[in-house]
């Protein structure tokens, strides 16, 4: 009788070590086969620029304006796109920039000019590798002709040829329009 308990025991003991295995390679492999679920896909630094809803998460103040600005100029001039995201950085910039300079060139000379500007730089073997915005105390924030206006900088660090880096520093002039958003009004060089 003593000896019938020990053979159940063992039988026991191996089925319930079967049904641990069996388990563990259940939940092993549980994913594997599982269509529906998610697999993790790299974004390139364009798709994650053009990710951003404007309409739900605008910059809100001047430098995160020109920040944005930077990254998709960084973007046009230093990344690799399709010609459909090119086109899509294109409108992403202009949401940004006040109505006045978006009315001064019909977006199809905008867009042709752009690529052009590209295209130029790239031939020289200019890319940009990074930026700096300036910090927010040295943002000049004033009121003139009854708007809201801010004035900041930011140097942008170009390469040519891999070797050289250059500092290129921009003056930009933003206004607040009627919806509280800076908008960039313009930029020029500082020399």
């Amino acid at each position: 009788m003593s000896r019938f308990k020990g053979t159940k025991g063992m039988l026991i003991l191996i089925v319930l070590v079967c049904a641990v295995i069996g388990y563990y390679y259940y939940i092993a492999n549980k994913g594997a086969d599982n269509p529906s679920e998610e697999e993790y896909v790299e974004v390139t630094e364009v798709q994650n620029v053009l990710l951003r809803n404007l309409e739900t998460d605008y910059p809100p103040t001047p430098k995160e304006v020109v920040k944005y600005f930077a990254e998709i100029t960084k973007c046009f001039y230093g990344e690799k796109y399709t010609n459909e995201e090119l086109e899509q950085l294109a409108v992403k910039i202009q949401q940004i920039y006040d109505d006045e300079l978006v009315a001064a060139k019909e977006q199809d000379v905008y867009l042709q000019d752009l690529k052009d500007d590209i295209a130029q730089f790239k031939k020289e073997k200019y890319v940009i590798t990074g930026f700096y915005t300036s910090s927010s105390t040295d943002v000049e924030e004033f009121s003139e002709g009854g708007s809201d206006w801010a004035r900041l900088y930011c140097t942008f660090y170009i390469t040519k040829d891999k070797k050289r880096n250059i500092k290129s520093q921009e003056k930009f002039l933003l206004r607040k329009d009627a919806e509280g958003h800076w908008k960039i009004y313009g930029w020029d060089l500082v020399e």
